[in-house]
């Protein structure tokens, strides 16, 4: 993290024209003896910083020196190369603008920003997974013009049962989860996500899109994920929990299980999730040892039905 707080660091002088370290603490989330440290930092490295002692004094760019980056808050600076910078990531316009950035920055932090901006590999496959990298789906990069451009898009789309269709679509945002794309767009139906490599074509209208005023992809992409984890797993299953099982309960369930508040007896009450009892109850069964489900029903005979085929096969 330290070059690019440098490199936020110099642009907050650039805006402010002299900084105290303690303003460099707020601004960057740090504390003021490590905003000091890279002010120093940055004199080290060549940059024309200087400070002014006494009451009223701070840290100044000799003569006012700039870069072209000024219009950047210190937050954004932050952010460019952590996240522009992922070199499995970053699409070739981003990896473009990267690299006029790093050529406007001082020449001492040159070297250093290039490093940093390849630093930080995302890689969304799990062990033991395929060793191919997955493809961007083919509509990927006009949708998310559209999106950028602010058009409505004429979108053909094969559902999960195979059935094809065509409508017209306000594209609002794209969200990448894991190796998966989404649409979160609009439609006459209300709002709706497509997977990206079910469409079939995408071709702009040129008229606007209407997008609510108060509309925010995060948190519209957040009440979208839960409600598919709701329809995911419709079935709850409750039960109690020993204290050091909990550990294997989360490593198993992750994001299925809700952990609940604690009994007399020192167990922890727990509501995991799943969209068929015989299944769940498989999953459940090894960790009879630590858990005690109390239902629903039919969970707890398939649980009966399994522990009597263990015992008639190897009791």
């Amino acid at each position: 993290m330290r070059t690019d707080r440098l490199v936020a660091v110099l642009l907050l002088l650039q805006r402010r024209e002299q900084v105290t370290a303690a303003e460099v603490a707020r601004e960057l989330e740090v504390s003021e003896r490590t905003a000091r440290r890279d002010l120093d930092a940055l004199a080290m490295a060549g940059v024309p910083v200087y400070s002014v002692p006494g009451r009223g004094g701070g840290w100044r760019l000799v003569g006012g020196a700039r870069t072209d980056l000024s219009g950047l808050t210190a937050p954004e600076a932050r952010a460019l190369f952590l996240v522009a910078g992922q070199a499995t990531a970053a699409t070739p316009a981003v990896k473009a603008a990267l690299r006029k950035l790093v050529h406007a920055l001082p020449e001492p932090f040159r070297g250093q920003a290039e490093a940093a901006a390849s630093s930080l590999v995302t890689d969304p496959r799990r062990w033991g997974a395929s060793r191919s990298e997955p493809r961007p789906p083919r509509f990927l990069d006009a949708l998310q013009d559209a999106v950028i451009r602010g058009v409505r898009v004429r979108l053909g789309y094969v559902d999960r049962e195979g059935a094809g269709t065509e409508r017209t679509v306000h594209p609002l945002g794209i969200v990448a989860k894991g190796s998966s794309w989404y649409l979160v767009a609009h439609t006459e139906a209300g709002r709706r996500v497509f997977r990206i490599d079910r469409v079939t074509s995408a071709a702009p209208t040129g008229d606007p899109v209407h997008r609510p005023e108060d509309f925010d992809l995060a948190e519209s992409w957040r009440e979208i994920a839960d409600e598919i984890d709701r329809r995911r797993t419709p079935l709850k299953v409750h039960a109690l929990c020993a204290p050091d099982g909990m550990y294997l309960l989360r490593m198993m369930l992750g994001g299925r299980l809700q952990v609940g508040g604690s009994t007399p007896d020192g167990r922890i009450e727990v509501v995991i999730g799943g969209d068929h009892a015989y299944a769940l109850a498989g999953e459940l069964a090894g960790l009879v040892e630590w858990l005690e489900v109390s239902g629903p029903p039919d969970v707890l005979d398939h649980l009966a039905s399994i522990g009597h085929a263990l015992v008639a096969r190897y009791g």
